[in-house]
């Protein structure tokens, strides 16, 4: 059962623990829900943009960011959404030359089976189902 939803900002203090105060009340807050047995929600917009600070702010190598994303999906207190696109894109990611962010699109279109993928990214287009817009 879900009991509410995470911000970046939360999933970025558990990853951090950057700040003492606020990582104390993210882990109170996921021990109460899994003392019920509830799950925390994680919108696919916190994934993006959670890979977004890890990147860009917390410099965060591609490696890391496999490492960090790829554990807070096997994290049982979050459920995410798309969790089936976020492990695709995770996958290709991993494999690819593209940003995760264009892999993370791919995958949420071809959950709902709608490719191509246009884009003017040329990284991005060596991917099946990404064609260049020209």
């Amino acid at each position: 059962m879900l009991a509410g939803s995470v911000d970046t900002n939360v999933l970025v203090r558990l990853v951090t623990q950057d700040d003492v105060a606020q990582a104390q009340a993210v882990d109170r807050l996921m021990a109460r829900h899994a003392k019920k047995g509830e799950l925390l929600f994680v919108p696919i917009t916190v994934v993006l943009e959670l890979e977004w600070v890890l990147r860009s702010k917390l410099s965060q190598t591609k490696a890391q960011l496999i490492e960090t994303l790829s554990a807070l999906l096997t994290m049982v207190e979050f459920s995410f959404e798309s969790e089936d696109a976020v492990e695709q894109a995770l996958s290709d990611f991993e494999d690819g030359n593209a940003d995760f962010g264009e892999y993370l699109h791919l995958a949420i279109s071809r959950k709902v089976q709608s490719l191509p993928f246009w884009t003017f990214d040329r990284k991005a287009t060596k991917t099946t189902g990404v064609r260049l817009l020209t």
